[in-house]
C-alpha cells in the first residue's frame, strides 16, 4: 500500500487538485479563486484573511479547522469548498466531523478524502446504502459531501471511489 507518513503531506497535492477543479468550474465567471492549506488556523481566521468573513458571520468563534479550503469570491458574495484529508481508513467519526462543519458553514462542496481508502465507511455507504448520511444543506437545496480515496501515485482523487457519484 502506497501511503503518506504525515497527513499534511497530502495537502499540497489536494490544493492543486481543488484549484484546478474550481478553475474549470468557474472559468467563465468574473471571480477570484483561492485555495489554501488552512489546517493550522481556524476557519474564521482564514475567511477574515481573504476578506469573506462578512458572508459567514455564524462561523466566528467556532474553532473549526478545515484541512484545505477553497474560496470562490465574487464582488458581493463568496462560496466555500472544503477538503478534510485523512491518511487512515475512513470511519464514522471522520464523516461526523465533516458533516458538522458542513451543517454549520454550508460550503458549496465538501470532500472527505483518505489516502488509505474508505475503511468502515465503505460498509455504511456501499453495503448498507446509507448515502443519506452524506447530505447537508437547507430547504430545497440539499448538498452531499463526497467521500473517496486519494490516489497518492497520481496525486488526485480516485474518481471510481467517489461516493456519491455526482
Amino acid at each position: 500500500m502506497n501511503n503518506v507518513l504525515l497527513e499534511k503531506d497530502l495537502y499540497p497535492y489536494m490544493c492543486v487538485w481543488l484549484q484546478q477543479r474550481l478553475e474549470d468550474r468557474f472559468k467563465n465567471e468574473n471571480c477570484s479563486i483561492i485555495v489554501e492549506d488552512v489546517s493550522t488556523i481556524n476557519l474564521d481566521t482564514a475567511l477574515n484573511t481573504y476578506g469573506v468573513l462578512e458572508y459567514y458571520p455564524n462561523i466566528v468563534g467556532l474553532g473549526i479547522q478545515i484541512d484545505v479550503l477553497g474560496i470562490v469570491k465574487w464582488q458581493h458574495k463568496a462560496s466555500l469548498f472544503f477538503i478534510e484529508a485523512k491518511k487512515t481508513h475512513l470511519n464514522l467519526h471522520d464523516l461526523g466531523q465533516l458533516w458538522a462543519y458542513c451543517k454549520l458553514c454550508d460550503p458549496d462542496e465538501a470532500f472527505l478524502l483518505s489516502s488509505a481508502g474508505l475503511g468502515s465507511l465503505s460498509k455504511i455507504l456501499n453495503n448498507l446504502k446509507r448515502t443519506d448520511l452524506l447530505s447537508f444543506g437547507e430547504g430545497k437545496i440539499i448538498k452531499y459531501m463526497q467521500v473517496g480515496k486519494w490516489d497518492t501515485t497520481r496525486n488526485t482523487v480516485d474518481n471510481n471511489s467517489l461516493i456519491p457519484k455526482i
